[in-house]
């Protein structure tokens, strides 16, 4: 599943949201998530299986219990995405800036 496919649910983008805060348990986000986007246990276990597999959180057992955590790895594809978009907003923020000083010049005078 493409990284753009895993980000556009927005439960999995609560999910994210969670834990990117702190390590949070399944049933911790399962009572969130579960109540917020009214879905069952199992329809959270499943959006967590698909961040797990898709690289964009991490498991850790501990005991009985299952802690998920962020893995920033799993955003290196967005990340690299927005790179081919960051140099257009970079040159629009440059003109910006000059605009802003011009008019900081204009007003002194």
């Amino acid at each position: 599943m493409h990284a753009f496919d895993v980000l556009s649910d927005p439960a999995r983008r609560r999910v994210l949201e969670l834990i990117s805060q702190h390590e949070l348990t399944s049933g911790e986000i399962v009572t969130v998530v579960g109540a917020e986007f009214g879905i069952s246990q199992s329809a959270v276990s499943q959006h967590l299986r698909i961040l797990r597999n898709s690289g964009f959180a991490s498991v850790r057992k501990e005991g009985a219990k299952r802690c998920y955590s962020i893995d920033p790895e799993g955003f290196d594809d967005v990340d690299a995405w927005l790179d081919q978009l960051r140099h257009y907003w970079g040159q629009r923020m440059e003109a910006l800036a000059t605009e802003v000083e011009r008019g900081k010049r204009i007003r002194r005078k």
